[in-house]
């Protein structure tokens, strides 16, 4: 009787055993399954090709120098930099459109001066195109400019206001052609591009808007281009050239917005950059305008 209950014992034991495997065994199979589902999904998800593409670099470029006895003379100064240049570019089939916004703010301190602006702008530009036949497109651009604060003229004294938020900013747009080998190499041309220059009424009369009005149009040709190339290693060269005759107002005096930047890397994180932009625009200056920016950028790209 003692060794029937003992073997009825040990045979509950064993079921229990047995059906606790079992359980164990089928959980294993469900996760191992589960997880083939998922890889397989996972691998689905990847094969779906991203029609959208984004690109954010954020650079800090710092200037600075400090006397002490200096028999030479010079004032200490300090200077910051920050830019932001962000691309979202759409891609499906024949159809493309990239964007860029560029962006950047600049204060410098000199002792005797005290603070001054040394870069300010916002700037959009978008080019909608559709392949037309090896590396041409028909294409649709425009393009904003703009400032966000105030700039002065201290040659004058007292110092005199010259441009605000929005005075002037300047809207073109229109149909055209581009050539677009890749990312880096680019020209769009547009033979009939419309652009509008807005002032506020502090402005009215400059900027080659009429006296009394708040914004100007213009009907001409624009043609715009960039161009990117690895100059040595670890040193890039970019290049970003933009033209504009208006048809309606002098067409031989033709617009230029001119860009060269030499990017120095030094490692992921830092770099050293030398730019120069030149402007001629008859309807804001009469003489070329010019300017230099170098420094030791700190880099950061999401």
């Amino acid at each position: 009787m003692e060794k029937r209950v003992l073997l009825c014992h040990y045979s509950r034991k064993k079921g229990i055993a047995s059906y606790s495997s079992i359980i164990k065994a089928t959980t294993l199979l469900y996760l191992c399954c589960s997880f083939s589902s998922f890889a397989q999904e996972d691998e689905k998800k990847d094969s779906i090709p991203k029609i959208w593409k984004t690109n954010t670099k954020l650079t800090f470029l710092l200037n600075q120098s400090t006397f002490s006895n200096w028999i030479a003379g010079g004032s200490n100064s300090v200077a910051g930099n920050l830019n932001l240049n962000y691309e979202f570019n759409y891609n499906k089939d024949n159809w493309n459109w990239d964007n860029k916004v560029t962006s950047g703010f600049g204060l410098s301190y000199v002792d005797e001066q005290g603070t001054r602006k040394t870069d300010d702008r916002f700037e959009y530009n978008s080019i909608l195109s559709y392949k037309s036949k090896n590396d041409w497109f028909f294409s649709f651009y425009d393009n904003l400019k703009t400032q966000y604060t105030k700039g002065y003229d201290y040659s004058k004294t007292p110092k005199e206001e010259v441009s605000n938020f929005f005075s002037p900013a300047y809207l073109s747009f229109g149909p055209g052609f581009l050539w677009k080998k890749s990312k880096t190499k680019y020209v769009n041309i547009a033979p009939s591009s419309s652009r509008f220059t807005f002032v506020s009424d502090t402005f009215s009369g400059k900027y080659g808007v009429d006296e009394g009005r708040n914004s100007s149009f213009s009907l001409g040709f624009n043609l715009s281009s960039y161009y990117k190339f690895t100059l040595a290693k670890d040193v890039e060269m970019e290049n970003t050239l933009a033209l504009y005759s208006d048809y309606l107002d002098k067409p031989q005096n033709v617009d230029v917005d001119y860009q060269l930047n030499f990017l120095l890397k030094i490692n992921k994180h830092l770099s050293t950059n030398l730019g120069f932009h030149t402007i001629v625009d008859d309807n804001a200056s009469s003489k070329i305008q010019f300017r230099q920016l170098f420094g030791l950028g700190v880099n950061y790209i999401i």
